[in-house]
């Protein structure tokens, strides 16, 4: 049976595979509007709650790094369901945490093995026709993101309507529901014989080797930072003056995002005809004049919509071309590939979180927006150096 033609055709499995993106991205951002409610229902300082965040961060980051290029090497068939598996089991952990210290252990345990997504994108452009990857990746790009970006607003939801913990119990169930599912339907892809030693070894050939990948690995890490900075900021600017939103309020603003995930698989279309680098000059543009917003939107809330809007719009586009690019540089190490591109990605996502603080406390709006831009012309610099590099070795 030809995997590509099941797995391209098969849009109940894309369906699938997608929403385990969505739960496996967002299970890892529910702590961040609960951090209130952790903190009464604890009785602990704030201070060592919000760690909860900061384990959540750290512990994805170490997934991405020791435990996605493993995708390489092992059956997927059998690694993604397990990795998902250990996930609800994070997951249930916070759901029934007695303390603090075994909500963090909780949190430890999704955020490493809820990279099960960055092994399902792989797996996917394994699985398809060359022509057909960008599709295939926005498609499953378009769940995760849509998870992300809806993860904080049904966490804070549910804990208005209800107790904080549901969320983590709901997203547990779903987790083990989606594990069985796909361990049924996914598709058969080669396996590499290589040891866990030398993979890493071999990621280090794969930097000093392709630089396009290193490139886009940058372009992609200064472009989430350029989007982070509204992750660190937007709740302090929405409950102040002149808005004064209730948090629920806050959360509700930002699904406006939700628009541009959604997108992602029409600009892997896009991709697919060969017009990545004209993508990713209109992703790097959109994000500069959603800057310009997002400061009028320092005063005008419908100005800060249009821009967070805008931005999203603008990363996924950036982001979507990207991994068009990258995923067809080596078929024989794609996990090893997302592993250095996503890790990137997600440093500078941390790192923009930690700018917007900074910025915020040292300058206020301005400042912040003025960050932001910065981190864009940062994505527009090394998309420069890509052009320039991909000419060259054209010309060669």
């Amino acid at each position: 049976m030809n995997a590509q033609l099941d797995i391209s055709q098969n849009k109940a499995l894309l369906w699938l595979m997608a929403i385990a993106c969505g739960l496996c991205a967002g299970a890892n951002y529910y702590s961040q509007p609960l951090i209130h409610s952790i903190q009464l229902y604890f009785n602990m300082p704030e201070s060592q709650v919000a760690l909860t965040v900061t384990f959540a961060q750290v512990s994805y980051a170490l997934g991405l790094l020791f435990i996605v290029p493993m995708g390489d090497i092992v059956n997927k068939i059998k690694f993604i369901p397990w990795l998902m598996f250990c996930a609800a089991i994070g997951l249930l952990m916070c759901a029934f945490a007695v303390n603090l210290p075994m909500l963090w252990v909780g949190t430890i345990i999704t955020g490493l093995f809820s990279v099960a997504a960055q092994v399902l994108i792989p797996l996917a452009t394994m699985a398809v026709k060359p022509e057909k990857t960008g599709e295939v990746v926005g498609f499953l790009m378009s769940g995760l993101l849509v998870g992300l970006l809806l993860s904080t607003s049904l966490a804070g939801l549910l804990s208005n309507l209800f107790n904080w913990k549901l969320i983590y119990f709901v997203s547990a169930v779903l987790m083990l529901i989606l594990a069985y599912l796909l361990k049924k339907r996914l598709p058969h892809v080669p396996v590499f014989k290589m040891s866990y030693g030398k993979i890493f070894y071999s990621m280090g050939v794969l930097l000093k080797e392709e630089r396009r990948l290193v490139y886009r690995a940058i372009i992609g890490g200064f472009a989430f930072a350029a989007m982070s900075i509204l992750f660190s900021t937007i709740a302090v600017l929405l409950t102040s003056e002149p808005f004064k939103l209730p948090d629920v309020l806050v959360g509700v603003a930002t699904i406006i995002g939700v628009f541009g995930a959604l997108a992602t698989a029409k600009i892997g279309k896009i991709a697919d005809r060969g017009h990545t680098s004209i993508l990713t000059w209109i992703g790097v543009a959109l994000m500069i004049v959603s800057w310009a917003l997002l400061y009028f939107g320092g005063k005008y809330l419908t100005s800060y919509i249009l821009g967070y809007g805008l931005i999203s719009f603008g990363l996924a586009v950036v982001h979507t071309s990207n991994q068009n690019i990258i995923f067809r540089l080596r078929p024989d190490a794609k996990s090893r590939i997302n592993s250095i591109y996503m890790t990137a990605y997600f440093t500078g996502g941390a790192c923009g979180s930690a700018l917007g603080v900074y910025a915020w406390h040292h300058g206020g709006w301005t400042m912040t927006c003025l960050v932001g831009v910065c981190l864009v012309m940062g994505s527009a610099l090394f998309s420069l150096l890509d052009r320039l590099y991909l000419n060259r070795a054209q010309t060669i």
